[in-house]
């Protein structure tokens, strides 16, 4: 008996052997997964901030990261243990006391054209002063452009670099010029392009439905509203055309091909991770090879800091309000500021303002001024009743994310549209800055912090957001890789953008199809009349 339980054992431990021997071998034949080699092309600002996200969640993963940036960058700085940096020298261009300079005029301009009331000369100046600011922009960027097109060592380091892929945010047009060049595939990470939002590209866009970004309106327009949302678009199309396109075209005709333009470079991407989620933006068409991120940058929120902490509990059952206006719009002109302070101090919440400008001389004791906050840690703090804020991408996103109500103060480009998006929600209250009072701000803190329908509207759009089988940044992750692993994602990528205009709406089938119409039409109308000639004289020959 005892002999065969040892057998017994000795079969089992046997098995058991073998089944690990197979499983050893089965793992050393498959593949491993090695990191890919991705060129990251990025721009200043919030868009930094975000692309910033994505890249510590590459390395995370084990991917080798290279950030291309010029020398005199705003916000970019080289990081060893995240990146390696290629670094552009650009002496005198883009200073950081030049940007300041730069964007607060603009910003003045801006707030000036606002002041006024709505006419059709309040929207040409209001058109002006944007395209003006983003010609700037991309006078600027073709700088950039040349100076690495120009210098033949820097091409040839990217050549041997033998990247997989590059990363881009493509408003500036570099990391798409150089993927046509090195002959790379090429993953946008974006939002919007100097054409308008950046469906409008790739994606059917039926103007009757889909609201394009400046007009302020919804998915449900009047007859009066749809001529409003044509008319806009057709102006940004111009702009586009006439003004930002032809930066680029000479610079594509010259290091490029002779035969192509920028908006067919911009048009080829393998895939489009478009920082956009329906729980927030109105349905529309889509494309194969565009993946949602919407809120890819926000995680469960972490302890606060002591100093932070201690403030934010000092505030009793009243809680918190955090401010913030941006990442390029440190401070704002001191009677708006002043107006701001006031209402302020005259909540009994505590105040937590991330402000980087001259302290306003009626600022109350319950408002804590910051050059810098930890933004999510503390949106994610139960103690946070409110958030007020620019309506930029990045800020809306988080708020959803952690279920707080906002008050929006937008001030420039899709700003407006983003509130708008939360406002019919019932998740924001929306006010003007050039009219905005203190009282003005008061009124609409409190209907945001004591009407609870905000509240539950915005933790219902959190729950949504949330309810997805991956999560934005996960889904971010794998395309990435995805696009690594085949060498690109051109079975995804429609071949529409190599159609001229007339052929992508069919403008010659129509001309043709109305020529074959008329033609026949002539033609039963001529034998029509043959016949009933040839009639009336036969009768005419009977009488």
């Amino acid at each position: 008996m005892q002999f065969i339980l040892n057998m017994e054992c000795l079969e089992r431990k046997s098995r058991f052997q073998v089944a690990y021997a197979l499983s050893i071998i089965i793992i050393l034949s498959c593949p491993m997964n090695e990191g890919a080699n991705i060129l990251v092309v990025p721009i200043e600002g919030s868009h930094w901030v975000n692309m910033r996200v994505l890249i510590e969640e590459l390395k995370l993963q084990g991917h080798d990261i290279t950030v291309l940036f010029f020398s005199t960058s705003w916000y970019i700085r080289e990081r060893p243990d995240l990146y390696q940096s290629i670094v552009v020298e650009m002496q005198g261009f883009l200073t950081q006391s030049s940007n300041e300079e730069f964007v607060g005029q603009f910003v003045q301009n801006m707030l000036e054209a606002m002041a006024n009331e709505s006419t059709l000369w309040t929207f040409v100046k209001f058109q002006y002063y944007i395209s003006t600011f983003l010609h700037m922009c991309h006078s600027w960027a073709r700088e950039f452009n040349i100076a690495v097109f120009e210098n033949k060592t820097l091409l040839k380091q990217l050549e041997s670099a033998n990247f997989d892929l590059i990363l881009t945010d493509p408003f500036f047009a570099t990391g798409a010029m150089l993927a046509y060049y090195l002959k790379l595939p090429v993953i946008y990470n974006v939002r919007s392009l100097s054409s308008g939002e950046a469906h409008l590209l790739i994606a059917p866009s039926p103007l009757s439905y889909v609201p394009v970004l400046g007009s302020r309106l919804t998915d449900k327009m009047s007859f009066l509203q749809r001529t409003q949302n044509v008319i806009i678009s057709l102006v940004q199309q111009l702009i586009t055309d006439f003004i930002t396109h032809p930066i680029y075209n000479d610079l594509c005709h010259r290091y490029l091909d002779p035969d192509t333009d920028i908006k067919t470079i911009l048009s080829r991407a393998d895939v489009w991770l478009i920082r956009v989620d329906f729980t927030f933006e109105f349905p529309r068409p889509t494309m194969p090879n565009i993946v949602y991120i919407g809120g890819f940058q926000c995680k469960p929120s972490k302890p606060l800091e002591t100093d932070f902490e201690a403030f934010v509990q000092s505030s009793g059952e009243h809680g918190i309000i955090v401010m913030s206006m941006g990442t390029i719009v440190s401070s704002l002109p001191m009677h708006i500021t002043m107006q701001i302070a006031e209402a302020f101090a005259q909540m009994p919440q505590k105040v937590i303002w991330r402000y980087d400008g001259k302290t306003p001389p009626n600022i109350g004791n319950n408002t804590l001024l910051a050059k810098w906050i930890p933004q999510s840690d503390l949106l994610g703090h139960p103690k946070t009743r409110a958030f007020i804020c620019h309506g930029g991408t990045n800020g809306v996103y988080e708020a959803i994310y952690y279920g707080v109500p906002v008050v929006g103060i937008p001030l420039l480009f899709d700003q407006f549209d983003n509130l708008l998006r939360l406002e019919v929600r019932g998740a924001a209250k929306v006010i003007s800055i050039t009219t905005m009072q203190s009282t003005d701000l008061l009124q609409a803190l409190n209907e945001v912090i004591y009407n609870t329908s905000y509240r539950e509207n915005m933790q219902k759009l959190s729950a949504l957001h949330k309810d997805q089988p991956e999560s934005p940044m996960e889904r971010a992750i794998f395309w990435i890789e995805y696009v690594a692993r085949h060498k690109g994602a051109a079975h995804l990528r429609s071949e529409s953008y190599r159609l001229p205009w007339y052929a992508y709406y069919c403008v010659d089938v129509m001309i043709f199809l109305l020529s074959l119409f008329i033609m026949t039409t002539v033609l039963t109308v001529l034998l029509l009349k043959t016949v009933c000639k040839i009639g009336w004289k036969r009768k005419q020959k009977i009488h």
